[in-house]
């Protein structure tokens, strides 16, 4: 039974991409965890010091992509 499954997908400018990532991995490193603002809610998930990373690149003729899955 899934407790919160959120899903977002939206388009920015690769720049926008590329800061949305340093601000997941400055979380990760500095607090242990992630935090979301949903709704008017907020969301800490806490992560734990080992996980488990699965990296996805598709490449096709009209259209590419990475996929970064973090897992506990």
């Amino acid at each position: 039974m899934e407790l919160l499954d959120i899903s977002e997908k939206r388009r920015m400018v690769r720049e926008d991409a590329a800061a949305l990532l340093h601000q997941i991995a400055d979380s990760l490193a500095r607090h242990n965890g992630l935090d979301f603002n949903r709704g008017g809610l907020k969301f800490h998930i806490n992560v734990p010091s080992e996980v488990t990373v699965e990296v996805e690149v598709e490449m096709e003729s009209g259209e590419s992509s990475i996929e970064l899955e973090i897992s506990w």
